[in-house]
C-alpha cells in the first residue's frame, strides 16, 4: 500500500515550557519532523529526534489526517507488519527546485518530511517527483536535479539508516523532469535511488499504449536491472492530449491496458509490486489482481496441458473371406452310361396283383 502524502501542513514554533525536557517524538498530539533553532524549519536529523528538547529549540509540526503523533504511526507500522502489508509513502507532487531559493528549500523539506513519516510507518520507500526543469538547457537542469536528488538520497541514507529508499518516478508531462532515460539516469548516477516505473506517465509521455507484453518487456527489464533486481510499478487508466498527460482514469476507461502487463508478469518470473494510483483505488487494484490472476491460469494451463494421445494407425478395411467348399470329383473317365429321359421311364401300375390271386383296394 502507498500512503498518499500530498498535503503539507507545517507549522514552526518554539518549545513550550512543559515540552523541555521530553523528545520530539514522545509528544503526544504532536507530529514532530524537525528540531530546530528558533522559529525557522531546518532539516530533520535523527539525534535531534530523539535528544531532549532545549529551551531555546523549534519544533516543526505537521498537521496530517493519517496520524496525529509518533504513537500513531507505531500502531500503524504494527498494524501493517501484523496483515502482511507491505507500506510505501508517496511525497507531495508540487515541488520547484529552479524558482526562489524558499521555494527550493520548501520543497527539498518536504521531501524530507515526508521521508521522516515513512520511516515512522516502517515504510521501505518514499517515492517523489523532482519538477520542473529550470530556464536554461534541459541538460544543465538534468545535471542539477541530479545533485539534489544525490543530497536526498545521502540525507536519508544517514536518517534511516538505510531502511528508506528514495523512489523517483517519471512524469507524464513533457515541461516536467522525468522520461524514461533520465529516470534510469538517475538511478544509475545516484546510489540508493530507485527508479518507478509509473506506466500510465510513462504511456503518456511517449505516446504509447502498449498493447501487446512483447511491447512492454524491453522497459521492465531496463528498470529491473536499474533497480537492483526488483520492480516498483504504478498503474491507472490514462487519457492523453496533444504534448502529454491529460487525467489519470480507472482502468477501464483509459488508453492503456493491464492485460498486457499481468500477461508479462504472469510468464516471467518478477520480484514487482504494482500499486494502484487510479481514481478507483481499491476497486482498480482488486481488478487488476483478478487480470493477474487469469494470466495466472492461462499459464498454468498451456504448461500443465495433457499430452496429445498418440495418432492411431488407420484401419484398412478386409474383404470379407468366402467359406470355400471341396471341388467336385471329377467323373471317371470314358462314355457315360445313357439314362432314358424322364418321360420315357416306365411309371409303376396303380393296381397290383396281391399275393393269393386278390386285390388290394
Amino acid at each position: 500500500m502507498e500512503v498518499q502524502f500530498i498535503k503539507v501542513n507545517p507549522l514552526t514554533r518554539v518549545v513550550l515550557d512543559e515540552e523541555i525536557g521530553k523528545a520530539a517524538r514522545e509528544l503526544l498530539l504532536q507530529l514532530v519532523v524537525g528540531v530546530g533553532a528558533g522559529d525557522k524549519p531546518a532539516p530533520p536529523s535523527a539525534p535531534r529526534m530523539v535528544a531532549p528538547l532545549g529551551k531555546k529549540d523549534g519544533l516543526t509540526t505537521l498537521t496530517w489526517s493519517l496520524a496525529k503523533d509518533y504513537a500513531d504511526l507505531a500502531q500503524t507500522k504494527a498494524l501493517a507488519r501484523a496483515l502482511d502489508v507491505d507500506l510505501t509513502l508517496h511525497a507531495p507532487y508540487y515541488v520547484d527546485f529552479f524558482g526562489s531559493q524558499e521555494a527550493r528549500e520548501r520543497s527539498m523539506h518536504q521531501i524530507q518530511w515526508a521521508s521522516v513519516l515513512a520511516e515512522g510507518l516502517g515504510a521501505r520507500m518514499a517515492v517523489t517527483h523532482l519538477g520542473f526543469y529550470g530556464p536554461g538547457s534541459r541538460s544543465d537542469s538534468v545535471q542539477e536535479l541530479t545533485e539534489v536528488a544525490r543530497e536526498l538520497s545521502d540525507w536519508l541514507k544517514e536518517y534511516s539508516h538505510g531502511s528508506v529508499r528514495l523512489g523517483i518516478e517519471p512524469s507524464g508531462h513533457p515541461d516536467v523532469f522525468g522520461s524514461r532515460e533520465e529516470i534510469l539516469e538517475v538511478a544509475h548516477q545516484v546510489k540508493g535511488v530507485v527508479p518507478v516505473l509509473n506506466l500510465p506517465h510513462l504511456a503518456a509521455r511517449e505516446h504509447k499504449i502498449f498493447e501487446t507484453p512483447d511491447d512492454l518487456r524491453p522497459i521492465v527489464e531496463e528498470f529491473v536491472k536499474a533497480s537492483g533486481g526488483e520492480l516498483y510499478m504504478n498503474f491507472a487508466g490514462v487519457e492523453f492530449y496533444g504534448p502529454g498527460e491529460f487525467r489519470l482514469t480507472p482502468i477501464k476507461r483509459g488508453q492503456a491496458r493491464f492485460d498486457p502487463v499481468a500477461e508479462l508478469f504472469a510468464d516471467r518470473e518478477y520480484d514487482v509490486t504494482v500499486i494502484s494510483s487510479s481514481p478507483l483505488l481499491e476497486h482498480d487494484a482488486m481488478y487488476m489482481k483478478l487480470l493477474y490472476e487469469r494470466a495466472l491460469a492461462k499459464r498454468y494451463a498451456k504448461r500443465h496441458a495433457p499430452a496429445a494421445p498418440l495418432a492411431k494407425k488407420p484401419v484398412v478395411p478386409t474383404k470379407p473371406v468366402a467359406t470355400l467348399r471341396p471341388a467336385a470329383r471329377a467323373p471317371p473317365a470314358g462314355p457315360r452310361r445313357p439314362v432314358a429321359p424322364i418321360a420315357a421311364r416306365a411309371k409303376p401300375s396303380a393296381k397290383r396283383p396281391d399275393r393269393g390271386g386278390r386285390r388290394r383296394h
